[in-house]
């Protein structure tokens, strides 16, 4: 099931109800849970290994830049996520999402681009490598 994977799948350390409307920026560490409407920046240190999770019936109006990132209800702005992002199937993203690993479910939506973010140069993993051109492979025609 989508989610089942996360860090942080069964316990939040805060909720925004669906009957609650919280206007300014949210810096937090932990697990949210959003219900409701968030009109305002979501903020997680990279290496906290902060949850939020979206419900179908939140909405968030502002950019998120949390590690990971559940979304099943509406985001108006831009999300960076460091570590992982899954988009449910009733998710609508209008903005781009910067990612290092996806899930994205059919009929998620995103209005906007998919980045990926490359891992650091110190970060285990697979390296890229420059592309290598052998010029004296190549053929002159006169």
């Amino acid at each position: 099931m989508l989610g089942s994977k996360s860090k942080n799948p069964g316990h939040y350390d805060t909720l925004i109800s669906n009957k609650s409307e919280f206007i300014g920026d949210l810096h937090f560490s932990g697990g949210l849970h959003v219900d409701g409407r968030i009109k305002g920046n979501l903020i997680a240190d990279e290496q906290s290994g902060a949850v939020v999770r979206i419900s179908e019936t939140g909405v968030v109006e502002g950019e998120i830049r949390v590690p990971n990132i559940i979304i099943n209800g509406t985001v108006v702005g831009n999300v960076y996520s460091g570590q992982h992002v899954e988009l449910a199937k009733k998710a609508v993203v209008n903005g781009d999402v910067h990612y290092s690993m996806m899930e994205m479910v059919m009929g998620a939506q995103v209005n906007g681009s998919l980045i990926h973010q490359g891992t650091d140069k110190n970060a285990k993993g697979r390296k890229q490598k420059e592309p290598v051109v052998d010029l004296a492979a190549e053929t002159k025609v006169d």
